[in-house]
């Protein structure tokens, strides 16, 4: 009888150690999978692919300048494109790319901040594009290097300068996070297209839409991962508790059938907007869609807003 107890209880502990060894095995692989460096995606609506390919080949052959600077608290080499307008300006808008993207991606936007006359700097993020580094941040870690893109371009353009922050998809949640950093006095306004309210709830609707797992206890041992891999606490990552500090006019927009960042996040962000603030919810667009389903309007409310406070 004491045998059997005891082959029951073995059995018990295997079968403990198997769970968690394989809840840790999958913990690690979201994070790598979540976190890693990875190329951008090939397949994109026909409508985007057409305009995406041709501003990046006007990005190719436009007179610009490739600027560097170090991360903030780590050895990583950053880069990034400054594209300076035809004619001298003190009016620059920093564009910030989404998850798995660069400098490149975001041609389209550099392009009509361009020919706006504005001057653009657009960065490679942690772990993205040129720059360095083997993981992404979702813009947490990543704001404090925008902050320093900041004092970058007052020491650039002089203290008359005059900046935007401007974001899509991760990009969106990363100027959004920066807004809540000190800033320069020069940072003016934030356009912030479709970014998420904090990272943990986009990796939980991920999980769910991706993976059809829930998300405990996974996100808790991919949150300890994470802190020893990436760097940070991704519970910190919150957009919300950013936007409460934030004293900036801010300029939110979110596609109506926005599926992977969920529409209600554009409603919450706005909601946890203290400044003067702008919402658009734009009819029929998915995710990093309204430019592409509505250039002309997207281009005039986004320049009308900028012009306004820039």
């Amino acid at each position: 009888m004491m045998k059997k107890k005891h082959k029951h209880k073995l059995v018990w502990i295997g079968t403990f150690i198997l769970v968690v060894g394989g809840l840790a095995g999958a913990a690690n692989y979201l994070v790598d999978y979540g976190f890693g460096r990875g190329e951008p995606a090939t397949t994109m609506a026909k409508k985007k692919a057409r305009r995406l390919t041709a501003d990046q080949r006007w990005l190719r052959q436009v007179h610009k300048e490739t600027w560097h600077q170090q991360a903030v608290g780590k050895a990583v080499p950053l880069v990034a494109t400054y594209v300076p307008a035809v004619h001298k300006t003190n009016k620059t808008v920093i564009v910030a790319h989404g998850y798995h993207e660069n400098a490149s991606r975001m041609a389209s936007y550099i392009r009509m901040f361009h020919e706006a006359g504005y001057n653009v700097l657009a960065p490679d993020d942690r772990g993205s594009g040129r720059s360095g580094g083997h993981y992404v941040t979702f813009g947490w870690l990543d704001r404090l290097d925008y902050v320093k893109w900041c004092h970058r371009i007052v020491r650039h353009q002089g203290t008359k300068a005059r900046i935007a922050l401007f974001g899509v998809s991760m990009g969106a949640a990363t100027v959004m996070m920066t807004s809540g950093e000190k800033l320069p006095a020069q940072v003016k306004a934030v356009v912030a297209d479709c970014g998420y309210a904090s990272v943990h709830d986009e990796l939980a609707t991920q999980l769910k839409d991706q993976f059809h797992v829930p998300q405990e206890p996974l996100l808790t041992l991919a949150r300890g991962v994470a802190r020893i891999k990436v760097g940070f606490d991704f519970n910190d990552a919150s957009v919300i508790k950013q936007l409460h500090k934030n004293h900036l006019p801010i300029f939110i927009i979110h596609g109506e059938n926005d599926h992977f960042v969920p529409t209600k996040m554009g409603y919450e962000n706005y909601a946890a907007a203290n400044a003067p603030k702008q919402l658009w919810i734009v009819k029929n667009a998915g995710h990093a869609m309204a430019y592409y389903e509505q250039p002309q309007e997207y281009r005039k409310r986004v320049l009308t807003f900028l012009e306004k406070w820039v």
